[in-house]
């Protein structure tokens, strides 16, 4: 008998996910310059993605609690004169202000309306050209109209009831104004004159919480215009309630009973509209806007990856000839260079990550915020560079496994 011959079996090769990542590591590290500024670009867009939302969901949280201490604690009340407003120039009593500050909830209120003078002109000289004088909002309004406003005064002091019920011919100007009417100081009394009149300037606004028009007017008192000038002409009175908060919607239901018993339907209150609207309504463009400059980024790190990749590939057409000559299949050149490419991107989605979040912790810092970070969003940022650094290792990888090792060995 003849003896067996021995056939030697040769086992497909193969490339362990140990040895793999270690030469994924080894091809990043062999040129660190080249990886850092490989990585930067996906380093930009995970932090402008991770800075964004964090910063749009901060200020949401700013623009909510602002609106909800401010907005939605003021209630306006306008006068429609009933079904025959055309009878009726003004609907508010004398005594509308109290008549509303003894309803419970209620901080301060006031009546106002745009007075129409016959020259419509403000001078602070009684002398001067005919048509002289400045194009100067005049507004009259009762005593709670600035206590609504809580105003900032910059000189002096606004006018109580005791001016409006006796009818003193006194005056109230925003910073601004008084600046064009050539006002510094109120230590020389002086006076303004409307249609001829004088007004003395008792007091000279700096800034407003509410009914920020003001600082463009010259306010007067409610009881000395309607003297003056009469009721309101061609646009209606309204009124402004400044009420303690979760109060305004029921001041609301309220006001017009209040104002007028036997003619509610003179009035017409307007409650303050829902929080939640305005802050989606601000945020949402600003969202997409940044998430699109966001995106930019990444494409730009994306077309970097690729690039670089791509240069590997080429410098190293011999290593690859090589590694095709001793078994590798085109499989492992593939995996290799996308396990550069996406570890590449996974290292700038951490940094990208971390600078993103420290970008929101220092800008809330600075202003004295809260800073807002979803969970979701930090945990996802990683994931979307990682993401990133696949799919533009793809065109580079697939070239490398097309490489031949005869003509790889060849160059």
């Amino acid at each position: 008998m003849r003896p067996r011959r021995r056939t030697h079996v040769v086992e497909p090769s193969r490339l362990p996910l140990r040895d793999l990542l270690s030469e994924a590591l080894a091809g990043v590290l062999q040129r660190p310059a080249r990886s850092a500024l490989t990585g930067l670009g996906t380093v930009l867009g995970v932090g402008a993605f991770v800075a964004v939302l964090g910063l749009t969901a901060t200020t949401s949280s700013q623009i909510d609690s602002r609106f909800s201490v401010l907005s939605a604690t003021e209630v306006s009340v306008e006068d429609t004169g009933g079904p025959r407003p055309e009878l009726t120039r003004l609907s508010f009593p004398a005594d509308a202000d109290a008549r509303i500050q003894r309803l419970n909830g209620v901080e301060a209120a006031g009546v106002y309306w745009p007075v129409r003078q016959a020259t419509g002109t403000v001078r602070a000289a009684p002398v001067g050209r005919q048509n002289g004088g400045d194009q100067v909002p005049v507004v009259a309004a009762s005593a709670g109209v600035l206590a609504a406003a809580e105003p900032q005064l910059v000189q002096g002091r606004t006018f109580d009831s005791w001016h409006d019920d006796t009818g003193r011919q006194v005056a109230v100007l925003g910073a601004a104004t008084a600046a064009r009417l050539g006002i510094t100081t109120l230590e020389t009394q002086p006076a303004i004159f409307l249609d001829g009149k004088p007004f003395t300037v008792i007091g000279i606004i700096g800034d407003v919480r509410r009914k920020a028009d003001l600082l463009l007017s010259v306010t007067v008192p409610r009881g000395a215009a309607e003297r003056l000038w009469g009721p309101p002409d061609r646009e209606r009175a309204k009124m402004i309630i400044s009420t303690r908060i979760g109060a305004a919607q029921q001041i609301a239901g309220e006001a017009a009973l209040a104002l007028d018993p036997a003619r509610p339907e003179n009035f017409k209150p307007v409650p303050p509209p829902d929080p939640r609207t305005l802050r989606s309504n601000v945020t949402s463009d600003l969202d997409q806007l940044f998430l699109l400059l966001a995106g930019i980024c990444l494409v730009i790190g994306a077309v970097g990856i690729a690039n670089t990749t791509l240069v590997a590939v080429l410098e190293r057409t011999g290593e690859i000839g090589l590694r095709r000559a001793l078994g590798a299949k085109g499989r492992h050149i593939t995996g290799q260079f996308l396990t550069e490419s996406a570890s590449l991107g996974l290292v700038g989605g951490l940094v990208g990550t971390s600078l993103g979040v420290l970008t929101v912790l220092g800008v809330a810092l600075a202003r004295d915020w809260t800073p807002v970070v979803a969970p979701v969003t930090v945990a996802a940022a990683p994931l979307i560079g990682l993401a990133t650094g696949l799919l533009a290792g793809v065109y580079p990888a697939w070239r490398a496994a097309r490489i031949q090792p005869a003509e790889a060995l060849r160059r």
